[in-house]
Parts: structure tokens; C-alpha cells; sequence
């Protein structure tokens, strides 16, 4: 899965914020089957103009998904309109503040794991290429490291000519994994300045308290 800006979490977030839109989202993804905005009209006692526009804010946040269908049976003429049946979409969202990235080096961890177990390698220097990699991938086509990194919840900081990271993405693993987990997260760093062409600064690791262990400095 692409990385999801946090901002559009947020607003998919803040989306649900409202009572009524949230009971209508909520009977919505229970239901096994797509429902109309009949069925929930009739299901919760909301006016059909109120599910409707609730129903649509969901859609337009990519929280629920909506398809077409005559239930009737019938097709051609006199058939009737389709009607609009709702259902959960395939969108997940996650908002942590500051932001973590959990999803992204559970999915490094794992095929670096897959892949040493099938070529016999280190799986060490298989996550450290796998993450280069992915955040070459992450980074391309941007216009600069700095934006990239703030983009991906790095909080970067210009000290001087160096950049500081005022955050880890991988807080928790940090803490328990150190190692392992810095290595990750340097190789990471590194594809981002690959991908977006930066050759003025270099990574490194230089742990500093309150900081991420990977700083940027002049190369």
C-alpha cells in the first residue's frame, strides 16, 4: 500500500467526527451486502435526504465505496433507475500524532525475512537494500529531499547546512530494536536523497535524544 498523507487521514478522520454520518458509516460496514439509502433510511429513522448527503460525504472521502444496480430484476425500458448501493471501500486509515509508519517497515521486515529464507543472504543486508529501494520508490519524481521527508513523517529540521529529524517513524521498533531498526531507516533515507536526485547532502547514523538516529549533512 501507498503511504497516505497524514492530512488526508485526517480528514477522513475528522469526517466521521459528526454523529449521524458516523451511525451511518457504522451500519453500513456491518452489513454483509451493499445497502441503498433506503435500506438505511428505514434501518435507522434518517430522512432519505439526510443518508443521502451523509452517505455522499463518506463516498467523497473514500471512506465507503458506491455501486450501481437495478434491484428489480428487470432491464430495458420501465426497468427504473439503478439505485446507488453503498458499501466499506477498500481505503485504510490510520492517523498517529506525530506520525509512525509501522505498516511500511512491517512490509520491509517481512520480504527481507522472505527473501533471505528462499536465497540463504543476511537478512540484515537484505532489509538495508530493501529499504534503499523503497525509499528510492517513495521519493520519486519529487522536487526535494526536504518536502519528501516531511511527506513521510520525518519532521525535518535545517540546523546549519545539516537536516535534523525530529521524529521517527518507527518510534516503538526504535526502542526495542535499535539497531536493526536504525539500519532500516538509514537505507531508507538513502533512497529518498537517491530518488529525488540530492547529491549535496549525505545520511548517516548520529543518534542525538529526541531526534531520529539518521541526520543529513553536507556530503
Amino acid at each position: 500500500m501507498m503511504h497516505e498523507p497524514q492530512a488526508g487521514a485526517l480528514a477522513a478522520v475528522a469526517a466521521l467526527d459528526e454523529p449521524t454520518r458516523r451511525r451511518l458509516y457504522e451500519y453500513v460496514v456491518r452489513r454483509p451486502e451493499p445497502v441503498s439509502r433506503d435500506d438505511v433510511a428505514a434501518a435507522l429513522g434518517v430522512p432519505r435526504a439526510t443518508v443521502a448527503f451523509h452517505l455522499d460525504r463518506l463516498v467523497d472521502e473514500r471512506l465507503l465505496a458506491v455501486g450501481h444496480e437495478r434491484r428489480t430484476g428487470r432491464s430495458g425500458p420501465g426497468a427504473g433507475r439503478p439505485a446507488k448501493l453503498y458499501r466499506r471501500s477498500d481505503r485504510q486509515v490510520s492517523v498517529s500524532l506525530p506520525e509512525r509508519q509501522y505498516e511500511l517497515a512491517g512490509q520491509l521486515l517481512a520480504s527481507a525475512v522472505e527473501e533471505a529464507d528462499e536465497t540463504g543472504g543476511s537478512p540484515r543486508e537484505i532489509l538495508g537494500r530493501r529499504a534503499r529501494e523503497r525509499g528510492a520508490e517513495l521519493a520519486a519524481g519529487a522536487p526535494d529531499i526536504v518536502g519528501t521527508l516531511e511527506e513521510h513523517g520525518f519532521e525535518p529540521r535545517a540546523e546549519g547546512g545539516a537536516v535534523l529529524l525530529g521524529n521517527c517513524p518507527f518510534h516503538q521498533l526504535a526502542r526495542t530494536h535499535t539497531r536493526l531498526v536504525c539500519e532500516m531507516n538509514l537505507g531508507l533515507v538513502e533512497g529518498m536523497l537517491a530518488g529525488t536526485g540530492e547529491r549535496g547532502l549525505r545520511a548517516r547514523l548520529d543518534p542525538h535524544p529526541g531526534f531520529c538516529c539518521v541526520r543529513l549533512a553536507p556530503g
